[in-house]
């Protein structure tokens, strides 16, 4: 067991969930009237091109990650099932996705993302995570979200146009910016590092500060989202400076059962600039994932 505040047992002894399950159908009703103008914003990144071309590198991304990649079979040369005939004249083309998700687009983690000695979150056994997937804890877990986004652009906060690579935002900071926080709530977090793709996006990342996680956590978050790559800030080496102990990842998934959706594209949300609207995300429900590609929307 954890020893620092948590929600372990919160919701039940064989809870996989987190604090997902603070989004009731009340919860979700309520949410649902922070659409004012029916706009719809995609919060995603691209996933873009194949191995053969450059496109994927022209989209931000951890260094050393196996890239997504999208192919498309238009003569049946690349795939037995590329573009096959379909009537006199007529041809079709099928598409191949290769896609990867923690740290080269957009995604969501699961709670067994990430664990502490030999427990998952809510003391699931971490011994049940294998190369075959995960049998607790797992993406497909989470259903679908709708709730509550409430939006954080601090750089625009500051006047900033995103903030500096060492930046690490703290709960008094996030308080001060915060347009009124409920419980199952998703926190949506704009740092602006992405505009920086790609001449100084791997000299490290800003993110939150561990305080800011904890204050986070303890305002019962449905989620946090960030256009990040980790939630948390990271060095040149990709690396969190933080201890275990304020691991950011250790702190939202693991201790309180808080869902974290990484490297959103919020430039858009941000020229619009509301200070909440309705958010929608839905894992692909791979059964034993330790996350999945997202495609966020948000409903203005």
């Amino acid at each position: 067991m954890v020893s620092e505040p948590n929600n372990w047992g919160r919701f039940g002894t064989d809870d996989q969930r987190g604090t997902l399950n603070l989004l009731t159908p009340a919860t979700v009703l309520d949410a649902l009237a922070c659409a004012r103008t029916g706009q719809v914003l995609n919060l995603a990144m691209p996933i873009r091109g194949a191995t053969s071309s450059r496109a994927p590198t022209t989209v931000p991304h951890l260094r050393g990650r196996p890239l997504p990649q999208h192919f498309m079979s238009v003569d049946g040369g690349d795939y037995a099932a590329g573009a096959r005939a379909i009537g006199a004249g007529l041809r079709m083309a099928d598409d191949a996705l290769i896609v990867t998700h923690h740290g080269t687009t957009t995604h969501m983690d699961a709670l067994c993302h990430m664990w502490e000695g030999d427990q998952l979150y809510n003391g699931h056994p971490a011994s049940r995570v294998r190369s075959y997937g995960a049998a607790r804890c797992g993406i497909e877990q989470v259903g679908g979200i709708v709730a509550r986004g409430v939006f954080f652009d601090v750089p625009r906060h500051l006047g900033m146009a995103h903030l500096p690579v060492d930046f690490r935002i703290g709960a008094a900071l996030l308080e001060e910016i915060g347009p009124g926080l409920r419980q199952g709530d998703v926190a949506v977090i704009r740092t602006g590092w992405p505009l920086t793709w790609p001449d100084t996006y791997w000299s490290g990342q800003p993110g939150l500060a561990p305080d800011a996680g904890r204050w986070l956590a303890g305002r019962d978050v449905a989620a946090v989202a960030c256009d990040n790559a980790a939630i948390g800030g990271l060095n040149a080496d990709q690396l969190a400076d933080e201890s275990l102990e304020d691991d950011l990842h250790l702190i939202l998934l693991h201790r309180h059962g808080v869902h974290l959706i990484e490297m959103l594209w919020l430039e858009e949300l941000a020229q619009a600039a509301p200070a909440d609207f309705v958010l929608v995300v839905a894992p692909l429900k791979i059964e034993g994932g330790t996350g999945s590609p997202v495609s966020p929307l948000a409903i203005l």
